[in-house]
C-alpha cells in the first residue's frame, strides 16, 4: 500500500483501484510483437551500434554564474545572522536556531509556529512525530519534503513549547520575510492556529481562516491555513477536514502554475 493510500485510509477516504482483468488491446499487441521478435531467425544479426559523440553542455553565462554566487552569499549571510541573533530572550534558552530546510526554489512553502524540543536539538523544523505526519500529508497530494521549503514563524524554541510572545514574533518575522523574498514561492501554507494568526495579524479562529486564500507580506503571497499535524495526532477525527484543505492547496497551486 502506497503512502498516499495509507494516509487516505487513515482519513477514512475510500481509495478506488482499477479492476484486474485481461490486458488491453495495446498490451496484447505488445505481447504479440515480443513473441514475433523472439521467433525471428537467429541468423539475423543486428548492426553494431555506433556510439554518438559526446555533446558538451552549453557554457553557463558569466552573469548567471555571478547571480547564483550572489544568491548563495545572501542566503548564507541571512543564515549566519539568524544563528547569532540575540534580539529577544529566546536566545538565552535555545540549543540552536532552526533556520528552515528544503528547496530554495520551491513553489510551496510551509510555515509552522515555532521549533519544538526535537527541532531545537536537531536544528531542523518538523522532525518529530508531527513532522512525519506532515510529510505523509504532503506526499498524499504529490509533494515530497525535499521539493518544498519548511520554516517556522520563530527561529528559536519557546521554553516549554509555550506560544510565542508578540515581541518575539516581531523580532523573527523580518527573517521569515527575507526567506520568502529569496525563495519567492507561489503559495504559503500556515499550519496551525498560532502560525496563521501571527502571519495574518488576526485573532480569527482557525475554523474561519480555513477554506480561503489569504495574502501575506509585501509580495501579497497567497496563503492557505490548515491544521497543525500535532493537533491531528491529538484529534485524529479532524483528519478528514485536513484532507479537504490538502485538496484545496493542491488545486490552488495547480492554478498558480497554470497562470504563470
Amino acid at each position: 500500500m502506497s503512502v498516499r493510500e495509507q494516509y487516505l485510509q487513515a482519513l477514512g477516504v475510500e481509495v478506488w483501484k482499477a479492476r484486474t482483468g485481461s490486458p488491453p488491446p495495446l498490451a496484447e499487441a505488445g505481447v504479440a510483437m515480443a513473441a514475433a521478435v523472439a521467433a525471428a531467425p537467429a541468423a539475423v544479426v543486428a548492426a553494431p551500434a555506433v556510439a554518438a559523440p559526446p555533446v558538451a553542455a552549453p557554457p553557463v553565462a558569466a552573469p548567471a554564474v555571478a547571480a547564483i554566487a550572489a544568491d548563495e552569499a545572501a542566503w548564507e549571510a541571512l543564515r549566519a545572522q539568524v544563528s547569532t541573533c540575540t534580539h529577544c530572550e529566546l536566545s538565552q534558552t535555545r540549543t540552536q536556531t532552526v533556520f528552515g530546510v528544503g528547496n530554495r526554489r520551491a513553489d510551496l512553502m510551509v510555515i509552522g509556529e515555532a521549533p519544538g524540543a526535537d527541532e531545537d536539538r536537531q536544528g531542523e523544523p518538523f522532525v518529530g512525530r508531527a513532522g512525519q505526519l506532515l510529510n505523509s500529508m504532503l506526499r498524499a497530494i504529490g509533494y515530497a519534503r525535499q521539493t518544498l521549503y519548511i520554516a517556522n514563524v520563530l527561529k528559536c524554541r519557546p521554553p516549554g513549547n509555550r506560544e510565542p510572545k508578540p515581541a518575539e514574533v516581531a523580532c523573527c518575522l523580518p527573517y521569515l520575510q527575507q526567506q520568502l523574498d529569496m525563495i519567492q514561492p507561489r503559495l504559503l501554507v500556515a499550519v496551525g492556529r498560532v502560525a496563521a494568526q501571527n502571519l495574518l495579524a488576526t485573532d480569527t479562529p482557525l475554523a474561519r481562516l480555513r477554506g480561503q486564500v489569504h495574502r501575506f507580506g509585501a509580495r501579497a503571497t497567497p496563503l492557505i491555513v490548515t491544521y497543525h499535524p500535532a493537533y491531528l495526532l491529538r484529534s485524529p477525527t479532524e483528519k478528514r477536514k485536513s484532507w479537504v484543505d490538502l485538496k484545496f492547496i493542491r488545486a490552488e497551486l495547480a492554478g498558480a502554475r497554470a497562470g504563470a
